[in-house]
């Protein structure tokens, strides 16, 4: 029964969930819903005192008395009293036992129970009675004072389930019964043979008419393609089999099947679209084609003619894009490369590397052309321009060539390029005395330092940003101040983590 305080629990719960009474039982675990309900009233009709709520007993004494009498008469068992009365639960059927029988012996299952009333030639006299029975091992139990399913437990413990199998009668089957078992194994084997040699079947048939591999599997299979192979097998298989193993649903097939035998109705258009390519020196694109059909009168969406031009390979042939290049051929003798790809330098103003890179916006194309010293990394003059002609080198090589020192010759080492061949770069360079350091013929690494601080400078300001709706100007100032804060402000770690100004200025180079 519930106690005063299970009630009050139950009912602080059913107003705290917002008198939801499932609630309530789901967290609980009682009571039912009834006298829940039953609680809530009696305790609102007193005022909220809950000891007003009823508490009445939910069994009588006679049900207690038939209850324990049923339980003491028929083996002793628990489960089989609650069973047969439907009341009470095994927890309140002893605490019946003990207010009525004191003492009274009980059933104890556990095997490590020390209060255990029956002794080892009990039990094994009970399992010998068991195996041996001439009676029902219900009547067994009643003589031993226990339930039926103590006394198979009881059997387990002494002889094991292997050794009371061994001691019971086994049944011959017949003959027609072992003729009825090999005549469904063989009925078994024959359907899994035939199923096999539908799905070789199937491969087969998708290699001979969709000209697919061997090895295709179905999920690979269009439902038109699965239809085709379908309506060839459908002679020798049955068609529901056939569309369960190519997983094709019965709707779609006859869809399928009845497009198909309806026939392309493109066909015409198909020779048209054809004829009007070929004719017009295989330059149409799509939206051409569409135009040109609808003059003749010919109705379709820009998406069929796409459609149709990939299936009939008329594919309009376009020139490759590649990437600038400043080789213009060999146009004169190439220097040799003196740097050999050491690019350090123990005083600033020795080696000099320059290159032209390109960015592509929105608005157009930007071009920079940088001369950087190899021996801090400076940029000692650059030139931005939206033109990669000979101005852009030159205007960059006479602002680096009036930052030297009257005894300074420096190497410049730079690519291939036309732009470092041509006249006007020859002649600055050899009035000031510089030495010229070309690379080998698509060799980028034999200038790697000044590809690598392009590198840098496009991973740290060009990349990863929106450039649309910014203008040329606008950009070649961004990159123009980039430079100078890379001079003057970026810390480089090669330098003792300063910047190349400052690591000139602490050197005493300025």
């Amino acid at each position: 029964m519930f106690t005063e305080a299970d009630r009050i629990r139950a009912i602080e719960l059913y107003f705290k969930y917002g008198r939801k009474i499932t609630a309530v039982i789901r967290e609980l675990g009682y009571p039912t819903e009834r006298n829940l309900r039953r609680w809530v009233r009696a305790w609102e009709a007193s005022g909220g005192d809950i000891s007003c709520l009823p508490r009445k007993e939910r069994y009588s004494d006679a049900q207690k008395h038939a209850a324990v009498d049923h339980y003491l008469t028929h083996g002793c068992c628990l489960a089989f009293t609650r069973r047969a009365l439907g009341y009470p639960c095994s927890a309140l059927l002893i605490r019946w036992l003990d207010e009525l029988h004191p003492g009274k012996r009980r059933i104890f299952t556990g095997t490590q129970n020390p209060n255990a009333p029956f002794r080892p030639e009990v039990k094994r006299q009970a399992v010998r009675e068991l195996c041996t029975r001439s009676e029902s091992a219900r009547n067994i139990a009643q003589d031993a004072g226990v339930s039926r399913q103590v006394l198979y437990k009881w059997k387990d413990e002494v002889i094991g389930d292997e050794a009371y199998s061994a001691m019971r009668k086994r049944s011959i089957p017949s003959a027609d019964e072992e003729t009825d078992v090999l005549r469904s194994e063989r009925d078994k084997l024959l359907q899994e043979i035939r199923q096999l040699q539908m799905e070789h079947d199937i491969l087969k048939k998708a290699d001979e008419i969709i000209k697919k591999g061997p090895g295709i599997s179905a999920s690979a299979l269009t439902n038109r393609e699965k239809t085709k192979i379908a309506d060839a097998l459908r002679e020798s298989y049955p068609l529901p089999a056939l569309l369960s193993i190519l997983h094709l649903a019965r709707s779609s097939y006859f869809y399928h099947r009845a497009t198909l035998r309806a026939g392309d109705k493109h066909a015409g258009i198909r020779i048209a679209l054809a004829e009007i390519f070929h004719d017009n020196y295989r330059c149409y694109g799509y939206r051409r084609l569409h135009a040109m059909l609808r003059h003749e009168g010919v109705r379709l969406s820009e998406k069929v003619v796409r459609r149709l031009m990939s299936e009939e390979k008329l594919v309009v042939s376009t020139a490759r894009c590649r990437r600038y290049s400043s080789y213009c051929g060999e146009i004169g003798p190439a220097p040799a490369n003196l740097l050999a790809r050491d690019f350090t330098a123990v005083l600033p103003n020795q080696k000099w590397l320059t290159d032209i890179t390109e960015f592509q916006l929105p608005a157009g194309k930007v071009w920079l052309s940088p001369v950087v010293d190899c021996f801090d990394g400076k940029v000692v003059s650059w030139s931005v321009g939206t033109r990669p002609d000979a101005e852009l080198a030159n205007s960059m090589l006479e602002s680096a060539i009036g930052t030297l020192k009257p005894n300074e010759r420096p190497i410049i080492h730079s690519d291939r390029g036309g732009h470092y061949r041509w006249p006007g770069w020859l002649q600055r360079i050899s009035a000031s005395g510089l030495t010229r350091s070309m690379s080998r013929k698509g060799c980028s690494p034999d200038n790697a330092a000044c590809e690598g601080f392009f590198g840098r400078l496009k991973n740290e300001m060009y990349y990863g940003r929106d450039w649309s709706g910014v203008m040329l100007d606008g950009f070649m100032q961004q990159v123009d101040r980039y430079i100078r804060w890379y001079n003057n402000h970026r810390i480089k770690l090669s330098l003792g983590a300063v910047s190349p100004e400052t690591y000139r200025q602490i050197m005493g180079y300025r």
